[in-house]
């Protein structure tokens, strides 16, 4: 790195990271700061640069995935309370609901295999008075029929990208329609913002590159008014670069935000942790410079959390 014009004030110092972190997942951060068609880097690069780069799309992702948690615990509610409501406990093991009877019988083997695990695992530890057995250990080992547990203990084990999976092959809109609802959505959002969630997931979950990632897939644009959404949708709308990186996730994330959190200090953290980070290049996430400036972020930005006084 210093032969190739890397400025290593502390040379000690950047051996400990590079041996913690290895130098080839630092090397991408490299990049940005590379002469043009050359592996030299451009003059005054020192390696705070290239680390501060890291450091702040550790937290991104960190802050990404306090979001992906909330809207994956709400679409699996939303998910379960709907189906169960409209169909019953056990309509994920009924192939009438969906549309694909190959995808269906793989889903439910994958839970009945994961029912015999639980009972071929030895029995979790339940002494002491804040320790309780899962819900499913509790199911399998209490009831002897159903064989498999009520949707609302299936859909808790299941991963961001399962979940995808099962909604997408439900064979009624209108079961879709139902749930996106209640998520503050429309049926052909929720179908594609899952999909591009599934993605930035696997990112984070894998610490790999997301303040720079070309992701493949992108969140449809809404198109109805009753989603929340910028101002000016443009900015999205018109440009294919921006639609192929992380910008319309993050807006996609605190569009449901709004629905499922409406006082989330999500927005407020997104502009500290980009403040806190200002050499950050803005237009490799597919942000435009001024956009928290958009009413859609520039509200948001500004909510403070109530006060609630702790009682007792």
């Amino acid at each position: 790195m210093q032969d190739r014009g890397l400025l290593i004030p502390d040379v000690e110092r950047a051996e400990r990271y590079v041996r913690s972190i290895g130098y080839y997942r630092l090397s991408p951060y490299m990049i940005p700061f590379r002469r043009a068609e050359s592996d030299d880097f451009r003059p005054d690069v020192t390696f705070d640069d290239v680390l501060d780069i890291y450091v702040f799309d550790r937290k991104l992702r960190l802050l990404v995935l306090d979001a992906l948690e909330r809207v994956e615990v709400a679409v699996r509610s939303a998910l379960t309370d709907h189906m169960s409501q409209a169909h019953g406990a056990f309509w994920y093991v009924d192939p009438t609901h969906f549309r694909d009877s190959r995808r269906h019988r793989e889903f439910v083997a994958s839970v009945r295999e994961d029912c015999s695990r639980q009972l071929l695992a030895k029995p979790e530890q339940t002494d002491g008075a804040l320790v309780h057995r899962s819900a499913l250990e509790h199911y399998l080992l209490t009831y002897g029929t159903p064989e498999l547990p009520p949707s609302w203990i299936v859909m808790e084990r299941l991963t961001l990208g399962q979940v995808e999976h099962l909604i997408g092959n439900l064979k009624r809109r209108s079961d879709r329609t139902a749930i996106a609802k209640s998520l503050g959505i429309n049926e052909p959002l929720l179908v594609s913002w899952m999909r591009t969630f599934v993605r930035v997931r696997n990112i984070c979950a894998h610490h790999g590159r997301l303040w720079n990632a070309v992701l493949g897939v992108s969140p449809a644009l809404p198109t109805s008014p009753s989603v929340a959404w910028l101002a000016d949708p443009t900015v999205i709308a018109d440009s294919a670069a921006r639609r192929a990186r992380l910008y319309p996730v993050l807006v996609a994330l605190q569009s449901l935000l709004s629905t499922l959190s409406p006082g989330s200090s999500w927005a407020r953290r997104l502009k500290e942790l980009l403040d806190e980070h200002p050499d950050v290049p803005l237009t490799a996430m597919g942000m435009p410079p001024d956009w928290s400036d958009d009413p859609f972020w520039a509200q948001r930005i500004e909510l403070r959390p109530s006060r609630r006084p702790v009682s007792g």
